[in-house]
C-alpha cells in the first residue's frame, strides 16, 4: 500500500527522535482510496521502553505531527487501539519510521 499525502521523511525522523518513539506507522483511510481532502492521519506509535508520555505530551505530538503532515492527526499506541480493531490495524499499519 502507498500513502495519499507526501511523507517528509527527515522531518518525521527528527520529530520521531525527539519524542522517544520507536516506531510509527500509519493506518486507516490514509492507506485506501476513501481517504479524502478532509480526512484525518491515523498514526500508531510506539514508544521506546523508557519513554513516559502523559496526555498533555501526547496533545503537543499531535499538533506538531500535524504541521509536519499537514492534516489533522490522531495518535494512537497500540495499547489504547479497541482491542475489536487492534490486530487488524496491527496487520495493515505501514511503517514510516522505525529507529535504527
Amino acid at each position: 500500500m502507498t500513502t495519499r499525502i507526501d511523507i517528509p521523511t527527515r522531518e518525521l525522523a527528527g520529530f520521531c527522535r525527539r519524542n522517544a518513539i520507536r516506531r510509527l506507522s500509519l493506518f486507516g483511510s490514509v492507506l485506501r482510496d476513501d481517504f479524502r481532502p478532509d480526512s484525518d492521519v491515523d498514526v500508531l506509535v510506539e514508544f521506546e521502553t523508557q519513554a513516559r508520555v502523559g496526555l498533555i505530551t501526547l496533545a503537543g505530538m499531535e499538533i506538531e505531527l500535524s504541521r509536519i503532515l499537514g492534516r489533522r492527526v490522531e495518535i494512537h499506541t497500540p495499547k489504547g487501539l479497541n482491542p475489536q480493531f487492534r490486530e487488524e490495524v496491527l496487520r495493515v499499519a505501514e511503517v514510516q519510521y522505525e529507529q535504527a
